[in-house]
């Protein structure tokens, strides 16, 4: 993991990473840099994480100060080695619905879905958001031509017309736009499948910190007529670590196969 600078959430997820691969078994290294650190400094430490041969995984914690351009970094990574499934060619073999690495976050997602239905083909998916993050790798996760997926998938967003009217026609609703409760009970569909990406601060004054931790998704209100809905905190939160584990795993396994 590389961290720049010293963002408090970068900090804490930094940590949780950092905590679970030790769990598993994993060497995990920290490359902290000050937020002062150039971009060919930066490119510099990434070549040699590059040519490390006992690294298989790289993670550019995002984001990255101003004076950075991230994706001029995130292109320095080994594909091989990008563990977030951010770099330009995974990017585009998962649209080609080719092997790659998937970003952590939507395979999370997809893996949760698997579980619950065994198969999503021919279900009616809504994906709110569009980020290059979560919103458009797992749009295409869910319609790509595998057994296990093969869903119908509409994208939509905060500008989209008739919102509510697309979201009540979904049997799996993702929500990942950013927008604290967003989604009330009168946009999701009886018995339908919800899964919050969302993580918001509201102000709490109740609460000792200020303020609470909810999701895109008014839980309470809409957990009573779905079948199955992720919690914010502890839902898709965890599962993005464990995707990066997972990620960390099929790194290491390609590079010995290509070293036999």
């Amino acid at each position: 993991v590389v961290l720049v600078g010293a963002d408090p959430a970068s900090e804490v997820y930094v940590k949780s990473k950092g905590k679970m691969t030790k769990e598993v078994g994993m060497k995990s290294v920290e490359h902290r840099l000050a937020d002062t650190t150039s971009e060919a400094e930066l490119l510099a430490l990434i070549d040699t994480l590059n040519n490390d041969n006992s690294i298989h995984g790289i993670l550019v914690q995002l984001p990255l100060p101003d004076h950075l351009n991230e994706d001029l970094v995130i292109s320095a990574i080994d594909p091989a080695k990008d563990v977030d499934g951010f770099h330009i060619s995974n990017v585009g073999l998962l649209g080609t619905g080719q092997k790659s690495m998937v970003p952590c976050t939507p395979l999370g997602c997809l893996m949760m879905l698997r579980d619950h239905h065994g198969t999503l083909s021919g279900m009616d998916a809504v994906v709110i958001g569009r980020s290059n993050i979560v919103g458009k790798p797992l749009a295409n996760l869910l319609m790509n031509r595998r057994p296990w997926s093969n869903a119908t998938v509409t994208v939509c967003h905060t500008r989209t017309k008739n919102l509510s009217e697309i979201t009540s026609q979904a049997d799996i609703l993702v929500a990942a736009m950013g927008q604290p409760l967003g989604i009330t009970a009168d946009m999701v569909k009886e018995g339908a499948v919800v899964v919050d990406v969302g993580i918001n601060r509201v102000v709490d004054t109740d609460r000792k910190q200020g303020y609470r931790l909810v999701g895109d998704v008014d839980f309470e209100a809409v957990s009573e007529k779905v079948e199955a809905i992720t919690p914010v905190p502890g839902g898709v939160g965890p599962m993005t670590i464990a995707m990066l584990l997972v990620n960390a795993l099929t790194a290491a396994r390609l590079t010995m196969e290509n070293e036999e």
